[in-house]
Formats: structure tokens, C-alpha cells, sequence
């Protein structure tokens, strides 16, 4: 199996010649254990997910709310492993045929090897990765791997980005741009669409990759007004909640296909028929 960029992309053009976003669904691997964390995110997929990230457990998550901190912190004293989040990209893209990516922070990666990793994440079928605390600057050698193994490397920009520097991150990222919708940790919170909007038209200024809008998107009615303007809607929280608040696995699984569901539903509404932020 190799690296999968190609899929990426022609999921992500599959839903823009549908006239919608993509709906990306978060969950970090091995919560509450490598077995259903496939099963989830396996079932995330099949119920309506275009593309999935895989979160890789990291003992110092700095962006990620309380809610993912949890899932990770779970995840991480149950001893997964990155043979495990590997294991578990591979399964999931072989039951599903969509893509899947790794989000992560950088250490973890850079003290399990560049190249290792990024070969083994190919031969898993990986689509790439993204990488929110990497800084440009310092990711030639990563870029450099990824592109060997027809990797994604997805880069943050945040409202706070000048212009040149969204410019800077754009043109060395690949796969699609995350739009962070509003500065500070991830987590469901009411907010207004108006700074994801206005990061997503400044973005698009330098850039033709696909722009998707993360943080903050909990509800349906949330994410058809990101879709509204983005190619993509990134929703995490919102099912590291659902699996934190099941009794068991089954009922956990019944509850994320009815999240995806209507999540699915919300963003799969045409946009001409929306009304713009």
C-alpha cells in the first residue's frame, strides 16, 4: 500500500463538484482502546465523513481543549503506541477506501524518525499529515519525506496570520490549508463564522489548495454555516464527547453514527441556497 495524496484530493474535488463542503471527522487513536478507536472512526466514515483525522497521542497536546486532553491522556495510560496509530490508519483506510490523515505534534514524530515515520504512514495508506505546531521554517526535512512517499503535509493558519505569512505557510503546505476558525484550544463553543470567514477569503488569496475551517464546530447548524464558505468542516470535540459520554461500546457507536449523521445532513445542503455569512 502506498501513500495516498491522490485520494485526498479527489475527495476533497468529489465534494466541491457536489456544490458542499467535506466533512472531516477528529478522533485520536486508541481511545478508549485501539479496537474501538478503529471501530469509531470506522464507523465515522460509513456514516456520512468524507476524510478522517487521526489524532496521535501526545503527553503535552497544547492546543487541544480539556475534552480531546482527556481522550489522549486515556489513550495514552491505556500504552498506545505509534505501531498502534499506524495500525490503525491502515485498517480504517482498508474498511473504508476514504482517506485518512495523522494530526500531530511534531515531537513525537521527530523522536520516532522523519523518514521512518513518514514511510511507514505511506505503507499504512495514509494520506498525510498535519502538523500544527511544525513551523515552516523548520520543515524541509519532513516535506522533504512526505513528498517522497506521496504524503500530505497540512499546515495551520490562524486569524492572527499577516498576509505574507499565510502566504509563506500556503505555498509550502500540500493536501488542503487548516483554517483555525478563531484563536486559542480546541473545543464546542458558541462563536460567530465571521473571523473563519474572513480568514478563509484572505487565504484564498494565496493559495488553490482547499481550505478547511476547524475548531470550535460542535452542531449541524454550525458546520452548514462553515460550509457555507469552506471547502472543508473539521469537527473534533463534538465526537470525542460522544465516545466520553457512552456507556458502553455499542451505544458509542450508535451515537457517532447519528452525530455524523446530522452533520452530514447539515453540510451536504447546496450552497446557493444558504445564506452567506
Amino acid at each position: 500500500m502506498s501513500g495516498n495524496i491522490q485520494l485526498l484530493t479527489d475527495t476533497l474535488a468529489a465534494a466541491k463538484q457536489e456544490d458542499r463542503a467535506a466533512l472531516i471527522a477528529y478522533l485520536p487513536a486508541g481511545f478508549p482502546s485501539v479496537d474501538t478507536g478503529i471501530a469509531a472512526l470506522t464507523t465515522v466514515l460509513n456514516s456520512g465523513a468524507d476524510i478522517v483525522e487521526i489524532g496521535l497521542p501526545h503527553s503535552d497536546p497544547v492546543i487541544d481543549g480539556p475534552t480531546i486532553h482527556t481522550a489522549v491522556d486515556a489513550a495514552l495510560r491505556g500504552g498506545v503506541r505509534i505501531e498502534d496509530v499506524l495500525r490503525t490508519v491502515r485498517e480504517v483506510v482498508e474498511a473504508t477506501g476514504k482517506p485518512a490523515l495523522i494530526m500531530s505534534y511534531w515531537n513525537p514524530i521527530s523522536r520516532y524518525g522523519i523518514e521512518r515515520f513518514a514511510t511507514e504512514l505511506a505503507e499504512a495508506g495514509g494520506a498525510g499529515c498535519i502538523l500544527p505546531d511544525l513551523p515552516v521554517q523548520e520543515s524541509e526535512s519532513w516535506r522533504r519525506h512526505a513528498t517522497a512517499n506521496d504524503l500530505a503535509t497540512v499546515f495551520v493558519v490562524a486569524p492572527s496570520s499577516k498576509d505574507e505569512r499565510l502566504a509563506e505557510i500556503t505555498t509550502a503546505g500540500s493536501g488542503f490549508v487548516y483554517a483555525a476558525s478563531m484563536m486559542g484550544v480546541t473545543g464546542s463553543r458558541e462563536s460567530t463564522t465571521e473571523a473563519a470567514h474572513t480568514l478563509v477569503r484572505r487565504t484564498r488569496a494565496t493559495t488553490d489548495l482547499p481550505i478547511c475551517v476547524g475548531i470550535g464546530i460542535s452542531t449541524p447548524a454550525r458546520a452548514a454555516e462553515v460550509a457555507a464558505f469552506a471547502d472543508g468542516v473539521i469537527v473534533g470535540t463534538a465526537f470525542v464527547e460522544t465516545l466520553l459520554g457512552a456507556p458502553d461500546d455499542p451505544s458509542a457507536l450508535t451515537a457517532l453514527h447519528t452525530l455524523t449523521t446530522a452533520l452530514a445532513r447539515g453540510i451536504r445542503t447546496p450552497r446557493g441556497i444558504r445564506t452567506q455569512p
